[in-house]
């Protein structure tokens, strides 16, 4: 059973977090929209996500990130067969890392 996540409402939560300008402005917001639970969830997944890039094994990651297996599994079926939504962002974020290297 798969839910439709296509809707008026996530479009207009998306548009919401395209609106924010900058960190700060992330934490004020996703710290009124998501519990403190929440936002360490998906966060720790991010990291999550980048640590399995890394090569990293799963001891290493669940040891470092408090991450259970089955979340990295997770994220490692997302990382493998999912949308390259986590590769699209990394990509950006080590771009603009460059950038501001040069």
């Amino acid at each position: 059973m798969s839910k439709k996540i296509r809707t008026e409402a996530v479009d207009y939560l998306f548009k919401a977090i395209l609106s924010l300008e900058n960190k700060e402005e992330c934490y004020i917001f996703f710290e009124d929209i998501c519990t403190i639970n929440e936002l360490l969830s998906l966060s720790q997944r991010f990291e999550v996500a980048k640590m399995l890039r890394e090569q990293k094994t799963y001891l290493e990651i669940a040891e470092q990130t408090g991450a259970s297996t089955a979340t990295i599994s997770r994220v490692n079926r997302s990382l493998n067969y999912g949308n390259d939504g986590y590769d699209m962002v990394f990509e950006r974020i080590d771009k603009d890392e460059e950038q501001k290297d040069d």
